[in-house]
């Protein structure tokens, strides 16, 4: 096992850690809803990076779902129509 033959000075100790320390981080805003943000990344309030949507909310995925139920619904009540006048044209 290794073991220091000399003392290490105050000196030398706290060279060592004096480059330990935190650095500041710095934040920008989003152009889109004004939020603050680490840069170079997405707002996680709104998806957008850069000025494009990059990333789907609940929201989005609720208004996309709510969408394409109507949609079904829609073509359900329109084939369920057919299939009424195509059996009341066979009796």
């Amino acid at each position: 096992m290794a073991v220091p033959k000399r003392k290490t000075s105050r000196q030398r100790r706290d060279k060592r850690f004096a480059n330990k320390g935190l650095e500041v981080q710095s934040f920008t805003t989003c152009s889109n809803c004004s939020a603050a943000l680490m840069p170079h990344s997405a707002c996680k309030g709104c998806g957008f990076y850069k000025g494009k949507k990059v990333l789907i909310s609940k929201d989005d995925r609720s208004v996309k779902r709510d969408e394409i139920k109507k949609q079904k619904e829609a073509k359900a009540a329109a084939n369920a129509s057919v299939e009424a006048t195509a059996m009341e044209k066979g009796d």
